[in-house]
Formats: structure tokens, C-alpha cells, sequence
């Protein structure tokens, strides 16, 4: 060898044989070691075919890491266990036996758990069944996941499982095939969960409608299903002449709730197409019930187009209602778009309105108007034909001024509101010169001439149609029963507020379930009552100055009033009579109440005693007010006190009591009873309502 390459192998020593060494250690990695680990498998698959149980599956299981020979599964008890483990230190070829057998125990509760790792990759934990062997489970949950799915299984054996455990693994397997990474199916004794992120729309619909029919024996407990990431969140409300369209997304089912509802609303009956899908996607500063709400406050601006929310921006397109709408849809696009909603395109057209339209519609809650009329008066007209005929309904004002509306409109819907009030429910609608009536009647007979009623009422060039049911009681009762409800409600304390005839809020309770009652007792004849107020104590007279000495005024004060004692009246009467003037200012002020248009109350001689004297006690004033300045401020007050009576409040009417019973009356016919089974009864003193049963 040379001196140049033998000096070179000197000075590398041990390093050149490196290369040399690695090679062969990657030759016994690679070839050697998979060898080594079949024959270590091998020497104790013997053991393991030892393990056999009922189900035919082997309960131990080897995994050969190197020379190492690693013991997993599930004994039945300790022997076993220890037997096993004897039997592996024998084999000849594994190193070191490295043991994880665990012991079948009871779970309780019962958990068992899949989680998608990725696409085609799922663990399973918790514990699956002792009686049912590992790979017959697997095969169950392979089945039901996609095609190509490897599993994890770290499930250990155990006691307690449910009933019927296979098909609730595959039926929740089946479910995450539907979920994204990180998606948990959870079986808990008899409860199933499901929670993860859904991997798209259809998906997420699939997940929602598989979880309603849940395996047989098996409930539903926590679902918490995001609905997929869109990259494009998009929200759209379209009117057109056959209804409302929903389109796009929203991210919860509250939201879709929310968008559905407010189109039913706004549909007024005509039909809502919902092609809305539960989405995520809109940007987090916007709250998407606010955007769902605003959307509809432009809607309403329509007639027919679109209001659009995309790219972070509203915009709204079409025809709009009338001419105000124009400037009231920029207005709420200026100063009412939600937080973190931009501002798009207001293209509105303002067309002629055709046909010309406005509704009245009664519910059990409220009358609302809806639609256009011609001018404020035309609102008014109908609001005060309206108001007078409802007791407790509010009356909702929805309607817009527009031009264009047919000739008399005020007149004809004025005329026909007593029909549509007399509805239990019901709507009365004009649509240029034809009303239509419909609903339901409390009464047959008032169902039966609603055709003709509307006929009468329409002016002249006007059409209308009636289509008007009859309710019909929901129940019959026998006439005892009936009696002895109706008796109950009837002790019920109904006080009207003094001099008043308005039914306050205490009688609705009482009066709807007489009312009710009498739907359903045909036999019930009530007899109402109705209280006077009671009567008002005579106002207390200011006794005599002890310092005065009895004037006239204070005789005639004595004989008007019964209570004052015998000896003052027969004190001042020969004063009176002489004409002293009295020591005292109050004189004169007593003097005036002492005429007999002042003193009606008193005995008839007494009084006419007092007329007779008041000449004398004004000769007597006049006397001493020359000599006494306080005579003239005594006199001043008189006049003063003799014009308190005049001011007092008028009287209520004397026929307070029939107005009141009218009052509850009318409120009963409303609510439901029939004419002939409510009438005024005979007035009682103050109180409550009076109503009998009569025979």
C-alpha cells in the first residue's frame, strides 16, 4: 500500500470503518428485524389461541416491537391473566415480555366513544362490550363509516353495556362520516351525543334528520352541530305576486327560526318559499338576527323585488309600495343598517299602485289596518268607525298614504266595518272597488246573512263577496255542571270605578269564562245587574266661635241641621227676631246659607222660620257694618262660601246602573253568548255587578 493511503487509514482510525458498520446495521434493520418479530409473533400465537372465548375471538393479543414481545386485551379474571403471562416468559426468541393486560370489569356508566382523526382515520375508546368480540365490532362500525376508514380501536372489554350495543355503535358511525376532523360520536349507557363541525350543507340536513329517529331503546341527549363554513355568506328576502322567497344562509336554527317567522308575517297569509340553509360565514360584528330584522324593514318598502345581503352590503331592488317609500328606504338605509353592514344599491321604482289595496283584519288580540289610503281624513274615518265598536282590542294602525285609491273607499269600508268587527275572526279587504268579507261567525244566523248584510252596505259601483263560517261550540256540558260553573264565576267581585261605565281590566278574566261558559252550556241564562255608586255624606259644617254670640245666621244654621243641639236653635232665634247685630264677623257669613234655597235639608217649618228671618239679620249686617270694619270682610267671605255649592262636579247620570249592565252585556255578546241567553237585570245598590242564574 502506499505511504500516502496507509498514513490516511492511520490518522482515521475507528472512523473509517463507520460507513461500513451503518450498512450493515440498515441490512439487519430492514431485512433482519421483521424476520426476527414473525418468529417471536409465531412462537406465541400458540398462547394466544389458548385465549379463546365464547364469542370465538381470542381475548389476548400480541405485538412483536423488536425483540420485545408486547401482551394486550382484556383478561376474564387474575388466574388467567397470570397463566398467560407464565406461558409467554417460556417462549424461546422474545426478549423481555412487556405486559398491558388489563381484567373484564363492570363500566358504569357505560361510555363509548368515536372520534374522526382525519378523512379515512377514526380512534375508538372507552369500552365496548366483553360478549362481543373486537373484530366483530369493528366489522359492525367499519360498515357503517366511508370506504377505506382505518380504525384506532383502544376500547377496552367490559361489563354493562346496553342492549343491542352494535346497532347504536354503527348507527352513531354512520353519523360521523358526516362530521369534519375532530368530530365525536358518544355512546353513555342509552344516551347518544354528537358534536363536531358538519363537513357541508347537505350534510349538516342529513345529521339534523337522522338524529329524530333515533335505534330503538336509545335517546338523543347533547347535539352540538356547527353548520358548515361557506366562503360567500349570502342572505336575500324577494317579494313577488304569489309571496315571500327566502334564500341564502343563516347560522343557527334560532336564526332560521327567526327569518321563517318574520316571513310568515310579512306574507299575510300568501305563501313563504324557504330555500334557506343553515351556513357559517358571516362576518362576527354582525348579529344575524339584527341583519334578518333590517332586511324585513326594507321589504316592507316593496311590492315586489329584493332586498340582498352579500359581499358585507344591503341592497334592495324592485317596485316600490308608494311614492314615500323611496325616501323611506334610503332613510333607513342612512341611519338604521346594522353594525358592520355596508351600504348597497336602493333601486326603487315608484309605480302607480294597482290594484289599490287595504285590509282590515280582526284577530282575538287586535284589529290591524293594513295597506294605502287616499289621505289622513279617509284614516280617521275609519279609525272612528272602528274604535266605538271594540271593548278591549287594540286598534294597530298600519296603513300608508298613496294616491290613486278608488272613488267613496272611506265610505265603503266605513260602512263595512260593523260587519268585520262582528267576526270572531276574520278580515275585511278592498282591492279597488271589491270587498271581500271572510271568516268565522260566532253565530249561524249572522254567518248565514253576512252575503246579504255586505250587499246593503256597499255603495253604488262597488262588488262584494262574503265568506263567512260559523264557529261552533267546542263542547257540550249537561245543564248541572253548567249551573254550578256558572255560579262560581258569578261570586266573582266586579266593581266599576265611581260615575264610570268603562269595564277595567279586572272584568276580562271573569267575563271571557261566562262567556266561554255560555258557548258551551246553550241552556245558561244570565241576568246582569248593574250597581249605583254609592251615596256621598253630607260635607261637615264648621260649628259657631265659641267668642260670637248666636247672629240669625247661626239660628238658620240650627234649623237646617238635625244634628246641631235644640238649645243653640232656640238660643238664636229671638236674636234673629230683634235684630242685635251679632259681636262676631261670622255673622254675616252665616247669614247667607241661612235662605231656603240654602237649607233644603231641614224640616219644612224650620226652614220657613229661617226664610222668614234672613230679612232681619241682613237689616242687622247692615247696621253693624258701619260701626265694625270686620263686618265687610265677613261679608265678602259669605259671598265666597255661598258659591262653593255651584262649583262642585256634576252628578253621575241617574241612569248609571242600566248603562252599566249594558256595559257587561255588550262585553258577553262580543265574547261569544248568545243574545238570548244575556240580559239587563233589575239595578242594586252600590256594590258589585249583580249577575243571576235564571230558571
Amino acid at each position: 500500500m502506499p505511504d500516502f493511503f496507509a498514513s490516511g487509514l492511520r490518522r482515521a482510525g475507528w472512523l473509517a470503518g463507520l460507513p461500513a458498520f451503518a450498512l450493515v446495521w440498515a441490512s439487519a434493520t430492514l431485512y433482519a428485524a421483521p424476520e426476527i418479530g414473525d418468529r417471536i409473533e409465531a412462537a406465541g400465537a400458540t398462547v394466544v389461541a389458548g385465549t379463546g372465548t365464547g364469542t370465538g375471538e381470542p381475548w389476548l393479543r400480541l405485538e412483536a416491537r423488536g425483540r420485545d414481545l408486547l401482551a394486550a386485551g382484556e383478561a376474564p379474571d387474575v388466574t388467567a391473566r397470570t397463566g398467560v403471562l407464565l406461558r409467554l416468559a417460556t417462549l424461546d426468541g422474545p426478549r423481555r415480555i412487556v405486559s398491558e393486560i388489563g381484567l373484564v370489569e363492570t363500566a358504569a356508566p357505560f361510555r363509548w366513544t368515536a372520534i374522526r382523526l382525519g378523512p379515512d382515520r377514526v380512534a375508538l375508546e372507552g369500552s365496548r362490550p366483553a360478549e362481543m368480540g373486537r373484530r366483530a365490532l369493528e366489522a359492525r362500525v367499519t360498515g357503517a363509516l366511508s370506504p377505506g376508514t382505518s380504525l384506532d380501536d383502544i376500547a377496552r372489554a367490559a361489563r354493562g353495556a346496553p342492549p343491542d350495543f352494535a346497532s347504536a355503535a354503527a348507527f352513531l358511525a354512520a353519523r360521523l362520516s358526516g362530521l369534519a376532523k375532530g368530530g365525536r360520536a358518544s355512546l353513555d349507557d342509552t344516551v347518544l351525543s354528537l358534536s363536531g363541525e358538519a363537513v357541508d350543507v347537505p350534510a349538516y340536513e342529513a345529521l339534523r334528520a337522522a338524529l329524530s329517529e333515533p335505534p330503538e331503546g336509545f335517546s338523543v341527549g347533547r347535539v352540538e352541530i356547527l353548520p358548515p363554513l361557506v366562503a360567500s355568506y349570502r342572505f336575500a328576502v324577494e317579494k313577488t305576486a304569489r309571496g315571500i322567497t327566502l334564500d341564502g344562509f343563516a347560522p343557527t336554527a334560532s336564526d332560521l327560526e327567526a327569518a321563517r317567522r318574520a316571513a310568515s308575517e310579512a306574507a299575510a297569509g300568501d305563501a313563504v318559499d324557504d330555500r334557506l340553509l343553515p351556513a357559517r360565514g358571516l362576518d362576527p360584528a354582525i348579529d344575524p338576527k339584527t341583519l334578518i330584522a333590517f332586511a324585513f324593514r326594507l321589504a316592507e318598502l316593496i311590492q315586489t323585488g329584493r332586498v340582498a345581503f352579500a359581499d358585507g352590503a344591503v341592497s334592495v331592488t324592485g317596485d316600490a309600495i308608494d311614492g314615500q317609500a323611496v325616501p323611506d328606504a334610503e332613510a333607513l338605509m342612512r341611519d338604521a343598517r346594522p353594525a358592520g353592514v355596508k351600504a348597497g344599491r336602493v333601486a326603487l321604482a315608484a309605480r302607480p299602485l294597482s290594484p289599490y289595496r287595504v285590509t282590515i283584519r280582526r284577530t282575538a288580540d287586535a284589529v290591524t289596518l293594513t295597506g294605502h289610503v287616499p289621505d289622513v281624513q279617509t284614516r280617521e274615518r275609519l279609525l272612528d268607525a272602528l274604535r266605538p265598536r271594540l271593548f278591549r282590542e287594540p286598534v294597530i294602525d298600519r296603513t300608508r298614504l298613496a294616491e290613486g285609491a278608488p272613488p267613496d273607499l272611506g265610505g265603503a269600508l266605513a260602512a263595512a266595518i260593523p260587519l268585520v268587527t262582528g267576526l270572531a275572526s276574520g278580515e275585511l279587504a278592498a282591492s279597488d272597488r271589491a270587498l271581500t268579507l271572510s271568516g268565522e261567525s260566532l253565530y249561524r244566523e249572522s254567518a248565514a246573512r253576512a252575503s246579504d248584510r255586505l250587499a246593503e252596505a256597499l255603495p253604488r259601483g262597488w262588488t262584494g263577496q262574503a265568506s263567512v263560517s260559523a264557529r261552533q261550540p267546542a263542547e257540550r256540558r249537561d245543564p248541572e255542571t253548567c249551573r254550578a260553573d256558572a255560579a262560581d264565576l258569578t261570586r266573582a267581585d266586579l266593581r266599576f270605578p265611581a260615575g264610570s261605565t268603562v269595564l277595567s281590566p279586572a272584568f276580562y278574566p271573569t267575563l271571557d269564562a261566562l262567556a266561554a261558559l255560555a258557548k258551551a252550556c246553550p241552556s245558561l241564562h244570565l241576568a246582569v245587574s248593574g250597581p249605583a255608586d254609592a251615596t256621598k255624606p253630607a260635607p261637615a259644617k264648621a260649628p259657631p266661635t265659641p267668642a260670637a254670640g248666636p247672629g240669625p245666621g247661626e239660628g238658620a244654621h240650627s234649623a237646617a241641621d238635625p244634628a246641631q243641639p235644640a238649645s243653640a236653635a232656640s238660643a238664636a232665634k229671638p236674636e234673629g227676631q230683634a235684630g242685635k247685630p251679632a259681636a262676631t264677623p261670622d255673622t254675616s257669613a252665616a247669614a247667607k246659607p241661612a235662605s231656603g234655597k240654602a237649607a233644603p235639608e231641614g224640616p219644612g217649618e224650620k226652614a220657613g222660620a229661617v226664610a222668614k228671618d234672613a230679612p232681619k239679620a241682613d237689616a242687622g249686617k247692615k247696621d253693624g257694618s258701619k260701626k265694625d270694619p270686620l263686618r265687610k270682610e265677613a261679608a265678602a267671605h259669605g259671598k265666597t262660601a255661598a258659591k262653593k255649592p255651584a262649583e262642585a262636579p256634576d252628578e253621575p247620570p241617574q241612569d248609571l246602573p242600566r248603562l252599566r249592565a249594558q256595559a257587561v252585556v255588550e262585553y258577553l255578546l262580543q265574547a261569544g253568548a248568545r243574545p238570548d241567553q244575556v240580559a239587563p237585570g233589575p239595578d242594586v245598590p252600590a256594590g258589585p255587578v249583580a249577575i243571576a242564574l235564571l230558571p
